[in-house]
Parts: C-alpha cells; sequence; structure tokens
C-alpha cells in the first residue's frame, strides 16, 4: 500500500539549512508513517501539521533521534545522527510533555540541569529569564517537586527551558496544549520572536496553525 508523502510548502534552500532529512523510513507494526521522505528545516519557526495520529509526535521524536527510523539520515549543520549521536542530540532540544521521568526534582533543580547541559541557556540573573519565569507564571512553583505540579505548569516548566536553551534546533509537540490564556499569549509572543531567528529553527507539532506566527514552512502530515 502505497504511503501519503508529507507535503512541505516554501521548503528551504541548501544554503540556509539547519536540519536535513534524507530518505527517511518509518512505521509501526500497524501503520507506516514515512516511507523515503526527504526534507529540509531552515531558520525561524517550521509548522508540522495534521490531525491526531497522523505522525506529529512521532515526526518530532524521529527529527530529536529518541525514536529510531528504520532508514534514512538526519543531520544537524553536517552532524549526522547515526555517526555522531551524542554531537547531535547536543544541537537539539526535545522533551516529551507527558514525560514522568523528572518528577521527583523541582521546577529549579530541572532549569540548573538544563543550564549546564546547554552553553546557551540563559543565567538566571538574565533579565530575559526573569521575564520568562513571570511569562509562564512559574515563580511560584520553582521550588515544588515536579510532580506536585498541574498539566499546564509541568508543560510551562519544559516551555520556559526550550526558550531559554538557545539549541540550534528546538521541537515542542502542542506547545499551547493545557495551558491558560494568559500563558497562551505569551507563548504565542515567544514563537513570534523565534519567527525571526536567523540561525535557529523551531519546529512545532500542532492541529492548526498558531496564530499570528509567521512560518517559515509547514510539514503537512494531513488527516
Amino acid at each position: 500500500m502505497s504511503v501519503p508523502t508529507p507535503l512541505v510548502t516554501a521548503p528551504c534552500g541548501p544554503q540556509n539549512t539547519l536540519l536535513r532529512v534524507d530518505g527517511l523510513a518509518f512505521s509501526y507494526p500497524q501503520r507506516v508513517l514515512f516511507d523515503g521522505w526527504s526534507a529540509c528545516i531552515g531558520p525561524g519557526v517550521t509548522l508540522v501539521l495534521g490531525g491526531e495520529s497522523s505522525g506529529k509526535t512521532s515526526l518530532l521524536r524521529l527529527l530529536a533521534g529518541d525514536l529510531v527510523a528504520q532508514a534514512g539520515s538526519l543531520q544537524i549543520k553536517g552532524v549526522f545522527l547515526q555517526a555522531q549521536p551524542l554531537a547531535y542530540r547536543q544541537q537539539v532540544f526535545w522533551i516529551d510533555p507527558r514525560t514522568e521521568a523528572c518528577d521527583t526534582i523541582s521546577a529549579k533543580q530541572f532549569f540548573d540541569q538544563q543550564r549546564a547541559k546547554w552553553p546557551g541557556f540563559l543565567p538566571p540573573q538574565a533579565a530575559a529569564w526573569g521575564e520568562l519565569l513571570a511569562g509562564l507564571s512559574l515563580v511560584e512553583h520553582l521550588d515544588k517537586p515536579l510532580y506536585m505540579l498541574s498539566t499546564g505548569s509541568k508543560r510551562k516548566v519544559w516551555l520556559a527551558a526550550a526558550f531559554a536553551a538557545g539549541a540550534a534546533v528546538t521541537l515542542l509537540d502542542d506547545p499551547l496544549a493545557a495551558l491558560d490564556r494568559a500563558s497562551i499569549r505569551y507563548v504565542l509572543r515567544q514563537l513570534e520572536a523565534a519567527s525571526e531567528h536567523t540561525d535557529r529553527a523551531l519546529v512545532l507539532a500542532q492541529y492548526e496553525a498558531p496564530a499570528g506566527v509567521a512560518l517559515a514552512q509547514v510539514i503537512n502530515l494531513g488527516d
């Protein structure tokens, strides 16, 4: 059975490619998601668009190296995942928003871990870091273990780290889910700022385009 090819609108050119996908193949026992798919992702915001169970999260996990493809290659700035997995993953920020792996530590401890991991992570005294914490209403939650936070607040922790890390490629899965209106507005402003980056790519997966955000390209997985 033929597999629909994801449609890429306004693909980037070789001169500004940050993340390159060549011949990607991946399938679950019950479904083939990608069969020899290739694409390039450049600076700014790229939207992975699709309906429920269309493969949005799976694609992000593949791009992160969190899910192993059956064929194909992935590279960020010339670093191949297959040949240099550690160096590749050091350039891509990804956290599964459903993870419980960090539940026993506090938000502050989590941020300290991320700051040690990412050389460009905003320092604690930076005004931009304080603005992130305030904008996502996290100041009062910094010393709480993550298991005590609501689903929305935990997602805000992941989002704050993503926006602060300064990674070459940042992957966000449904970043507006479970957020209050004020936080949604704030995240949209962060996405608007990311759309102007000239040396970093942000790839987000959603079922619809984020309002007011200029997109560099759209990868449409269909319904």
